[in-house]
């Protein structure tokens, strides 16, 4: 990872912080991305502090000029990019599709899957332009990209959507040493389950075989993989990493 460039979107807390620090601890170049300056400022500060390289870059994945501002700033900073995470997303209101509000559709499709179409599109450019280095760009999904879930039609949607449209671009720049790939993480025990009470989170846990919910680590740890070259032969593929929970 020596000299490599690498862009986290939600890159200030759980899954994305685990794969900053994986990133930046094996000598990349990390651009962390988040909508919450002040976690991700600090966590900037930080590696540089442990003599990692780490700049913080406010933007929100849900509009695309600030999502082509992040990826302007990772290569005017280090002079290209080599490596895209797309993990920023939410978990939105939870209601059933008939009483899902149009509102509450709108924002997790525009937060969790328009925020991965303007990421690769512009991530793509930008490694194009790097005379022939390629890149790779892991996008982050869900077990319910491949399953439903009641309750989470616009989650679900979304990161089904997230799959084909990983799959798409693959298609479409293999050719040019661009690799594409998704993660399918299960429950994970990040910040976005902390409002869950003892019981619901409970019956998260029965749901994995495995018997516990994930760790932030495990899942930056496939990321890390993807990004590297050890999966130069994988691409257009959708990997979760769920204890057991699609297997059932």
């Amino acid at each position: 990872m020596k000299n490599k460039t690498v862009v986290v979107t939600g890159g200030a807390s759980g899954i994305g912080e685990a794969t900053v620090k994986l990133f930046s601890s094996a000598g990349a170049n990390v651009v962390i991305s988040d909508i919450n300056a002040t976690t991700g400022e600090e966590l900037a500060k930080k590696i540089v502090a442990e003599g990692g390289n780490a700049s913080f870059f406010k933007s929100d994945v849900a509009i695309a000029e600030e999502m082509q501002a992040l990826v302007d700033f990772a290569v005017n900073t280090y002079g290209k990019l080599d490596i895209a995470v797309n993990n920023a997303g939410i978990g939105g209101e939870q209601n059933n599709v008939a009483t899902m509000s149009v509102e509450g559709w709108q924002k997790i499709i525009s937060v969790n899957l328009n925020s991965v179409f303007y990421g690769m599109k512009y991530q793509i450019s930008a490694m194009l332009k790097s005379g022939g280095g390629g890149g790779s760009i892991i996008n982050v999904s869900s077990i319910l990209g491949a399953v439903g879930f009641a309750g989470s039609a616009g989650y679900s949607a979304a990161k089904h959507g997230i799959i084909g449209l990983t799959q798409t671009a693959a298609l479409e720049f293999s050719a040019q040493n661009i690799r594409i790939n998704a993660v399918g993480p299960g429950f994970i025990d990040t910040p976005l389950l902390k409002a869950l009470d003892a019981e619901l989170k409970s019956e998260l846990v029965a749901l994995h075989p495995i018997g516990r919910l994930g760790k932030s680590e495990e899942v930056a740890e496939l990321i890390f993989w993807l990004g590297s070259d050890k999966s130069s032969f994988v691409t257009g593929s959708y990997y979760p990493i769920d204890g057991g929970y699609l297997a059932k």
